[in-house]
């Protein structure tokens, strides 16, 4: 009897998981709002969307589409794939994640033509937006990354943000005093670090909430560098405040291809490091031997430990490792997109990053394309700015943010963190 009634509980439960609802319901009000917005209320214009830079070598001729064609084809799609994921879950099925991808991508294609079709100037570059999304997300994907080898580990590391903060000072104050672009990278590297001894030592050895460590060390970090911003760096910039830059390297040949080739290939090191994080951190995590024991002490700890796994060494030496990934990352601001340290310039991309992170299911490559999302979506706030659509500024400030909450209060549901995340080991 306890056997049937197990079978009958586990067979509802299998049915309650997969008749999940929530996706359907989203794809079928963003469907409504498309038919609304993009389809009713489209602009009279035809946008034009330049592909490529005149000065590349290959000139692609620019794509002219009419903003109320688009935004009617965008909007029934829309409406057709809503549909079709309803009837998935009321088969019993889950909605297939091409059709997810699919109508993300009619969205953003709706969206684009009706801003812009709206704007006083209603034509942009779209390469230059790609360009740019990939540019702002580099910082993001070092963070989310940090966060990967931290929480496969079992650790979770709340404080990305301090770790990008004061990689990006140190890059700056080593930078000014050694004239040495890669000196600054370096330093950044060793910032990392620091922030992540302190994280490891309270959250690994004494045991301490790591929420609350990662916490402490956002505050702290902005407070220091803050601190110091205001009473070194600014009184003598020219010193301790003025890094150089580091060069674009492009790589010949694969700088050249159309569209993508400036976008992908026409970057710093940082960025080259970022393609080699990301593929190094997969292989390693997954195909490896250092990856299948810093798995087991992420899942089960006490399991890898009876197999002879140091669980609490293996757990350090990857939280320091994911500090040298997020101060490179940190770097950026100051050898890449700026030539000088802010207070608190990150400005919050740390949590965006920890965003990334959930909604890359903790996987270095989903990390690596949710990065992309919220970089296309902070690009896409200046873009659109810039061209004087009707959308209100205080919307546009906010479209990250707003992003980066739909995704993670969307999908998180459908991801699952590692079973001991957060959760200390203590041997015996």
């Amino acid at each position: 009897m306890s056997t049937t009634t197990a079978t009958v509980s586990d067979q509802a439960a299998t049915r309650s998981t997969v008749r999940n609802w929530k996706t359907p319901i989203i794809l079928s009000v963003l469907a409504i709002v498309a038919l609304v917005v993009f389809a009713l209320g489209a602009p009279a214009n035809s946008v034009t969307f330049r592909l490529s830079d005149p000065s590349d070598a290959v000139v692609l001729p620019d794509l002219v589409l009419s903003a109320p064609v688009t935004g009617w084809i965008c909007a029934l799609l829309m409406l057709a794939a809503a549909v079709l994921s309803i009837l998935e879950v009321r088969a019993g099925r889950r909605v297939p994640g091409w059709l997810v991808a699919v109508f993300a991508v009619l969205f953003v294609v709706g969206f684009l033509t009706w801003v812009v079709g709206s704007a006083t100037t209603p034509n942009v570059a779209l390469y230059g937006l790609l360009a740019g999304s990939v540019t702002l997300a580099v910082p993001l994907i070092f963070g989310s990354l940090s966060g990967v080898l931290c929480e496969r580990s079992g650790v979770v590391n709340i404080a990305i943000e301090g770790q990008l903060l004061f990689g990006a000072f140190a890059a700056a104050v080593a930078g000014s005093l050694s004239g040495s672009a890669v000196v600054g990278l370096l330093a950044a590297a060793v910032a990392g670090v620091l922030v992540s001894l302190v994280l490891a030592v309270f959250s690994i050895n004494y045991i301490v909430n790591q929420v609350i460590v990662g916490v402490v060390l956002n505050v702290l970090v902005s407070g220091l560098t803050g601190f110091l911003f205001s009473t070194v760096l600014s009184a003598d910039a020219e010193t301790w405040n003025s890094p150089p830059r580091l060069p674009v390297l492009p790589i010949p040949f694969l700088s050249e291809i159309p569209v993508i080739g400036p976008i992908l290939f026409r970057q710093t090191i940082v960025g080259y490091l970022m393609y080699v994080a990301v593929a190094v951190i997969y292989v390693g995590l997954f195909y490896t031997k250092w990856g299948l024991r810093t798995r087991a002490v992420g899942e089960h700890p006490k399991a890898a430990d009876t197999l002879g796994v140091q669980v609490n060494r293996m757990r350090f030496t990857n939280v320091l490792l994911a500090g040298v990934v997020a101060g490179i990352g940190g770097s950026f601001f100051t050898l890449v997109s700026v030539s000088g340290f802010g207070r608190d310039m990150t400005a919050g991309q740390g949590y965006i990053a920890l965003a990334a992170l959930i909604f890359g299911r903790w996987n270095p490559i989903g990390a690596f394309f949710a990065a992309l999302l919220f970089g296309f979506a902070t690009n896409l706030q200046y873009v659109l700015s810039f061209l004087g659509t009707p959308v209100p500024n205080e919307f546009l400030a906010m479209l990250p943010y707003v992003v980066t909450i739909f995704a993670v209060a969307g999908l998180v549901g459908r991801s699952r963190a590692p079973a001991a995340s957060g959760i200390p080991y203590i041997k015996g």
